[in-house]
């Protein structure tokens, strides 16, 4: 049963981030000066939850002035590296609150 309901959210993950209704984690740093975007997830609440990992990471890591923002939206590209002028695909496959 688990796993039919683990295929079903994910499917329905799959459409709403295909409609732009997918709730995603922007996180912002001003040091190194980036955005982040992490998802896509069903609802505000599976975002909240996951992005206080996401945040621990880039902490750990020395980040600093840290914005997090949960929010529906559509990004296509997953990391903005403002410092370095580019945008980096980092190639990651979403991650699917039922994976944690």
């Amino acid at each position: 049963m688990k796993t039919i309901w683990h295929n079903l959210k994910e499917g329905l993950i799959s459409v709403s981030n295909g409609l732009g209704l997918a709730w995603w984690v922007e996180i912002v740093t001003q040091n190194p000066s980036c955005t982040y975007y992490f998802g896509p997830f069903l609802s505000s609440v599976d975002a909240t939850l996951a992005s206080k990992g996401y945040l621990e990471d880039l902490e750990i890591e020395g980040a600093q002035g840290i914005i997090v923002n949960v929010k529906r939206c559509k990004p296509y590209v997953l990391t903005i590296a403002e410092d370095l002028g580019e945008r980096i695909d980092r190639k990651v496959k979403p991650a699917f609150s039922g994976q944690m």
